[in-house]
């Protein structure tokens, strides 16, 4: 009799296609609501120079709340939605690339490196523009500015609707920078973003096999799956956190060298500087990754082909 504990990984050739994408563009938009005050916390907590607005991650939820309101936690967030097509860019790479690299070896550790590495490489490319407007819509304070630019509804006192703001910093950017403005940070982001989905894949399945073992073999795999998820999104955090401070600070302040940008942050504020926002991004990857692991699983399991649902255990 198979052993239940033995988790199943659901691959690409197992999959009803149109329900994936379907389902997945509705999870992945509801994951984006709940995490995104929290995306924006940790953006301003690595731009500030040492504490001089923020403390903490409570403590700047709680100013930019008494401050903006509740819309001030979504600044820029309408513009972050167009991250959906990146999002299922990078999954379709992820699935694709796995089914590729198990022509040449069945190692699952192998597969999900490679293959998250690849998914990330495909969907930064389509993010950092969007990411890049994004975060100086984010850091946009009532009274002043904390980013290189600032729309005129700031300045002016007076409201600007969500998509004059976007267009304003748009235009700003092309004033300043060019088009190549809106690829800023592209490499930090690969040097970012490639490592820490590289790092998380492997990790997720290794943690997911590990508790597998140490759980009855009754417990639903989904439920060490949803544990697996929040400890490889902590692990990959805090190996990726120092080059993630460095991207925030070279896309939001203009910045031009990576090299540069981190001699300055280690001389103004040390060692420490580097581990900036990492609570702030692992409290919001952790009820984000939980629902992604159990979304992302329980949209693989929904989305397979007839003839195999009764092949798979929750």
């Amino acid at each position: 009799m198979e052993d239940k504990r033995n988790i199943q990984i659901i691959e690409w050739e197992h999959l009803d296609k149109r329900k994936f994408y379907v389902f997945g563009v509705a999870m992945t938009m509801m994951i984006r609501v709940s995490v995104y005050p929290f995306t924006l916390i940790r953006t301003r907590l690595q731009v500030q120079k040492g504490k001089s607005l923020y403390h903490g991650t409570f403590d700047a939820f709680v100013k930019i709340l008494r401050a903006d309101g509740v819309a001030g936690l979504y600044r820029g967030f309408l513009v972050n939605t167009f991250t959906l097509i990146s999002g299922q860019c990078y999954v379709t790479t992820y699935e694709l690339t796995r089914k590729f690299v198990a022509d040449y070896s069945q190692s699952n550790t192998v597969k999900s490196l490679v293959a998250g590495g690849s998914a990330s490489l495909v969907a930064q490319s389509i993010t950092v523009p969007i990411d890049v407007v994004s975060q100086h819509l984010m850091m946009q304070r009532k009274g002043e500015k904390m980013g290189r630019f600032q729309v005129r509804g700031n300045l002016e006192g007076q409201g600007l609707i969500a998509f004059g703001q976007t267009k304003d910093i748009i235009r700003q950017i092309l004033r300043a920078d060019g088009l190549r403005g809106f690829y800023r940070g592209y490499v930090a982001s690969l040097l970012t973003y490639i490592p820490n989905s590289a790092v998380w894949w492997p990790f997720y399945h290794f943690y997911a096999e590990q508790l597998s073992r140490l759980c009855p073999q009754e417990c639903p795999h989904i439920v060490f799956q949803a544990i697996s998820g929040p400890l490889a999104a902590a692990t990959a955090s805090i190996l990726t956190n120092p080059m993630d401070v460095i991207r925030t600070r070279v896309q939001v302040e203009g910045k031009s060298s990576i090299i540069l940008t981190f001699r300055q942050l280690m001389a103004e504020e040390g060692p420490w500087g580097l581990m900036k926002g990492l609570s702030a991004r692992i409290i919001s990857a952790t009820p984000s990754t939980i629902v992604i692991v159990v979304g992302y699983e329980s949209l693989k399991k929904l989305s397979l082909r007839p003839e195999l649902v009764d092949s798979r255990h929750w």
